[in-house]
């Protein structure tokens, strides 16, 4: 036995992985967190199961739940929203696990990112324009960055950034990046991408945060900032073009 943590995707219960759905069906006990989740990813869930609200637990409290039911025998699901791999509180927990000696598996799902991107139509990386998307977030009431990963530093590789938990501070971030990106650079801002609530805000650096502030956006939102969100063409890529040599003897030697 096993806990399963499992990423529950933007929202929209029918972007969970085959796998995931597998494993919520077979569950005795899901903790489950209920300002983040739209509830019809619950429908995958046993009416038998056992559902935990994890919104007004601390840390400590949802490792004791998943010990607890882990110690009984029962088949475990910790889901999280979007993909574990980003601010998830996946290190955190899987390090009290193994402390008290319990095993545990990622089962990954569709990130936010990924999920506004495919709403918007556009694609992160566009050949001459961004090939790196950044993906990080701001400092409020929350955890210190690390020396070195200002928004600034990241804005002066002109990479199309992604910033999570920031929508409160979209007015100060944009007068951050306004130097690099310029006042004309793309903007688009995700709310509840996929669930019921989904809005959608496009603008620009210089005119983003009246759009926000406008909308009353203070939570469960991405912003997607860079010149690969404009919807004129950018380069070509290398890799479909007519002039690549595509010959086997091409391909063998590549791979030796």
């Amino acid at each position: 036995m096993a806990v399963h943590f499992v990423g529950a995707g933007p929202g929209a219960a029918d972007l969970l992985t085959v796998r995931a759905t597998r494993l919520l069906a077979n569950a005795d006990v899901v903790l489950f967190p209920g300002s983040y989740l739209d509830p019809e990813v619950l429908g995958h869930v046993s009416p038998e199961a056992t559902l935990v609200d994890t919104q007004d637990l601390d840390l400590d409290q949802i490792i004791e739940r998943l010990v607890a039911a882990h110690h009984e025998g029962l088949d475990v699901v910790r889901l999280a929203s979007g993909d574990l791999s980003v601010y998830s509180a996946l290190a955190e927990q899987t390090r009290r696990l193994d402390a008290a000696g319990v095993s545990w598996d990622v089962t990954p799902g569709v990130p936010a990112y990924a999920a506004a991107a495919a709403l918007l139509g556009r694609e992160l990386t566009v050949p001459l324009i961004s090939q790196s998307v950044v993906l990080t977030r701001t400092q409020a009431r929350s955890t210190a960055m690390p020396v070195g990963e200002s928004l600034a530093a990241f804005a002066a590789t002109g990479a199309t950034l992604v910033l999570h938990l920031a929508i409160t501070r979209t007015r100060q971030l944009m007068a951050e990046i306004e130097p690099e990106y310029g006042a004309d650079c793309p903007v688009a801002v995700v709310h509840r991408a996929t669930q019921h609530e989904e809005q959608v805000l496009r603008g620009t650096v210089g005119t983003i945060a009246d759009l926000v502030e406008g909308a009353g956006l203070r939570m469960a939102a991405v912003i997607l900032v860079g010149r690969a969100l404009d919807p004129r063409p950018g380069g070509e890529s290398y890799l479909y073009a007519a002039g690549r040599d595509r010959s086997s003897k091409r391909r063998t030697t590549s791979t030796t």
